[in-house]
């Protein structure tokens, strides 16, 4: 199931990164958005997760603290040890101004715009 939030950018927290068992490098960031969608407009804040390297390069490259965005994630629960663990998985993040832009109807064609047959 897909979710999405909008909301502002609020905190980047460092890159993690190290390598796997078998030997792959890994990467990983988290960043937190808040927005006034809680109960009564109180703010609720998300953290989200994002893994591997180009996602991560991608999102330091175009996102920054202060930025209004929508994120799609998906909610991932693991099990480890007897206990579960919950994290917000995003897999795209627009920035508020692309969002607002795909949200706005196309303009009116004008009345005498030539038509082509074609």
């Amino acid at each position: 199931m897909e979710y999405k939030e909008k909301g502002t950018i609020k905190n980047v927290l460092p890159v993690e990164s190290g390598t796997s068992q078998n030997g792959k490098e890994w990467k990983k960031l988290n960043f937190v958005i808040a927005n006034n969608g809680g109960y009564e407009g109180a703010e609720q804040i998300f953290a989200f997760e994002i893994f591997g390297a180009e996602k991560v390069d991608n999102f330091e490259k175009y996102n920054k603290v202060g930025q209004t965005v929508e994120v799609s994630f998906n909610v991932r629960t693991n099990e480890w040890k007897g206990k579960y663990y919950t994290s917000l998985q995003a897999w795209k993040v627009m920035s508020g101004e692309r969002v607002e832009q795909s949200q706005q109807a196309p303009a009116p064609e004008e009345e005498n715009s030539e038509i082509l047959p074609f």
